[in-house]
């Protein structure tokens, strides 16, 4: 579903990113973990082109986009791309002045130029599907910060994307609500849902992500299915990282 090919990023004498290759099935939950500053947000960013890489390749369904020096990237090949993608925020980012299905709404409204009854309909439907129809009428300023981010997934599903970006989703809400989150992730992952999430919460990548990968200073340490990266890692920058895992979450030992 992506692939991210030898993909380089620098923000002035910062490399971020040393050539990283990633590769995200279809229908399976990847996620990006490592260290703050290990590069992982900045790669997820990179994917639906919030960060223009410097070179490299990103390829998501049919729509690919090759970065070199000198090349410039048109803007519909841009957004060609973007449509393939749903993002999810660390601090939500709804709009403060709509309602929670207003919110949900506003990009089939304004983007996929939607008539108002099927917007509508749609959008309830995601808000049943995180559970949170009962709060469609709600302002954001009224909801939890669960809640919050319950909203902020059923927008970025409301456009059906082909994969849906989650970038640090539960680390601005305490671990009560983090369960809401994580539960609704969850859900989507059980339903089949291609996401790429860049996290640091090991609990919730051990609980719901399919494939792993270790970042650390913007290369790649380690990758593969999750069982086999958190159960029996092969380097031991990898065993160092995931040993938090069970020293924080002991119950999560072993699996």
């Amino acid at each position: 579903m992506i692939t991210l090919s030898d993909i380089h990023k620098s923000f002035s004498d910062n490399h971020v990113l040393k050539g990283v290759s990633v590769a995200v099935p279809e229908g399976g939950v990847t996620a990006l973990i490592g260290a703050s500053g290990s590069g992982k947000s900045t790669l997820l960013r990179c994917v639906n082109l919030l960060e223009m890489p410097q070179s490299g390749e990103v390829r998501i369904d049919d729509a690919r986009i090759h970065f070199a020096s000198g090349n410039k990237i048109g803007r519909d090949a841009i957004l060609a791309l973007r449509r393939k993608t749903g993002m999810v925020f660390q601090n939500f980012q709804l709009f403060p002045h709509l309602t929670a299905l207003e919110n949900v709404m506003e990009g089939m409204l304004v983007v996929l130029k939607w008539p108002r009854e099927q917007a509508r309909n749609r959008a309830l439907e995601l808000l049943d599907k995180v559970g949170m129809t009962a709060k469609a009428d709600a302002w954001p300023s009224s909801l939890s910060g669960g809640q919050q981010q319950r909203v902020a997934i059923a927008r970025a599903l409301a456009p059906a994307p082909k994969v849906l970006l989650c970038d640090e989703p539960t680390s601005a809400l305490d671990p009560q609500l983090a369960g809401e989150v994580v539960e609704v992730l969850a859900q989507l992952a059980r339903e089949g849902t291609t996401m790429l999430m860049a996290t640091h919460d090991l609990r919730l990548a051990a609980t719901i992500a399919s494939n792993v990968v270790f970042l650390e200073s913007g290369e790649v340490v380690e990758a593969g299915p999750a069982k086999t990266v958190f159960g029996r890692p092969g380097d031991e920058r990898t065993k160092r990282f995931i040993s938090t895992l069970t020293a924080q979450h002991p119950e999560l030992g072993g699996s």
